[in-house]
């Protein structure tokens, strides 16, 4: 079901657990600022989630009230999973829902990377 990214953050939501360690990943990247693992229901056969390890619903929660450091310190990861993935040749596609009208499930900020096959253009309908 679509959440209200304006709401208050949620520390029950999956991801919160997961970071917690109360639930399994398959973790592909770790730093200080950024949890990297693949999605359990891919959209692409290549389907990684790269979330922030603070408490953000949004990207525009974390674009207003992130710090510096921390927001460039997950940018970065984004990119170094990519990298690390190979897929900066073959192209690769970022995806973060705000909020019901983009259908966001999980009310902590996530960055969706999609790759491993053609992808096709984005179609908004």
């Amino acid at each position: 079901m679509p959440i209200d990214a304006t709401l208050p953050y949620d520390d029950s939501n999956i991801f919160a657990r997961i970071l917690r360690g109360e639930l399994p990943s398959k973790t592909v990247f770790e730093d200080d600022y950024a949890l990297a693992f693949h999605d359990i229901n891919p959209q692409a056969p290549l389907h990684i989630l790269v979330i922030p390890k603070a408490a953000y619903v949004s990207w525009d929660d974390f674009s207003e009230r992130g710090s510096d450091a921390e927001i460039a310190g997950f940018v970065r990861a984004v990119g170094k999973v990519a990298r690390d993935a190979g897929l900066v040749a073959p192209g690769y596609r970022l995806l973060a829902n705000v909020g019901p009208d983009s259908h966001q499930e999980v009310p902590h900020l996530h960055v969706h990377i999609f790759a491993g096959k053609p992808l096709g253009p984005m179609l908004v309908r």
